[in-house]
């Protein structure tokens, strides 16, 4: 079996990889190496993978047609994983029409090249930031009616599951877009709430939280996602829309959060607390009783065990490292 996997030496791209490699896959990937974070963290995560006669990997930007289509026609993949992106809330603010090329237009560029190559099946990664701001304090469940985005990146993410169901009726080729839940875990992206804390919290200085502390989030652990990610790929049907969280009854405060970590790293934090911040929401849990159903989605990580799996992880490979890496 043959999976191109864009957005490959990303954070969930990575352990992707990793488990297909594992089960004897033939993996295609392609990414840009862009600067949103250091491209040195991206090539570290792919060079376990560079030995290995069943890996292979270009760098391209999938907004390149040509380039895209070059690499679908020599992997000739039996299925597609879409991870590329720009991530992140906050920035994409700040550059809108950058995140519409890359997530909207960049998504339609590599369909359609897959398309062309033959590809029997297409999952692709969405994002909770689709449902926006909600007032009920109730798990999202994917009948929600979906209303105005709270930010640039949840709208463009949106747009792309618009695109998967129209390629998937214009075409019959089988999508399923995952709509992932705040997933953490070693080698986490260096931008997000649980690796910044850690960062800074082992070296005595004060991080910066924004709100009152009560916002919520469904932190989901990386290795219960990858069991996610390859069911859904072992699992076409049709088009399919899926909430891959962490199973708990309730999400976890900010406050809660922190609390966790200086329990798990044995330090007390020195908390700067700064406003909400423009796109952010209240809270964020996933009703996961679908993916349960269809995909036997079961995931066991506690956030207690991961951050114990992040902090060693953190310690044994990043505290050495030169600064623009470490963050």
């Amino acid at each position: 079996m043959t999976t191109a996997v864009t957005g490959g030496a990303g954070f969930i791209g990575s352990h992707c990889v990793r488990a297909l490699l594992a089960r004897g896959e033939r993996v295609f990937v392609i990414d840009d190496l862009n600067n949103y974070y250091a491209p040195e963290i991206k090539k570290e995560n792919l060079t376990p993978f560079l030995g290995n006669p069943n890996f292979t990997f270009v760098q391209a930007d999938i907004r390149d047609r040509a380039a895209v289509g070059e690499f679908f026609a020599a992997a000739k993949p039996a299925r597609l994983l879409h991870l590329a992106a720009r991530a992140g809330v906050r920035p994409s603010i700040e550059d809108p029409a950058l995140y519409y090329d890359v997530n909207v237009t960049g998504t339609s560029v590599v369909l359609e090249a897959a398309r062309r190559a033959g590809v029997k099946s297409a999952v692709l990664a969405s994002s909770s930031s689709v449902y926006g701001e909600r007032s009920d304090n109730q798990p999202f469940r994917e009948s929600d009616e979906l209303g105005a985005s709270s930010s640039p990146y949840g709208a463009s993410k949106r747009l792309m599951e618009i695109i998967a169901a129209e390629w998937r009726e214009r075409t019959g080729i089988p999508a399923t877009c995952l709509r992932f839940f705040t997933v953490y875990g070693p080698a986490q992206r260096p931008d997000m709430a649980i690796h910044k804390f850690v960062r800074v919290m082992e070296k005595g200085e004060a991080l910066t939280a924004y709100g009152n502390g009560e916002s919520r989030r469904d932190y989901t652990y990386i290795a219960d996602t990858v069991r996610g990610i390859l069911a859904a790929l072992d699992n076409p049907r049709d088009f399919r829309v899926y909430n891959l969280g962490s199973g708990r009854e309730k999400s976890v405060t900010l406050k809660d959060l922190i609390a966790l970590i200086e329990k798990t790293l044995g330090v007390r934090a020195r908390i700067d607390w700064q406003p909400f911040q423009p796109g952010d929401v209240s809270a964020t849990l996933a009703d996961i009783s679908l993916a349960r159903a269809e995909l036997g989605y079961d995931p066991t990580t506690t956030l207690e065990e991961g951050l114990e799996e992040f902090v060693k992880w953190y310690r044994e490979t990043r505290l050495d490292l030169p600064r623009e890496i470490q963050s």
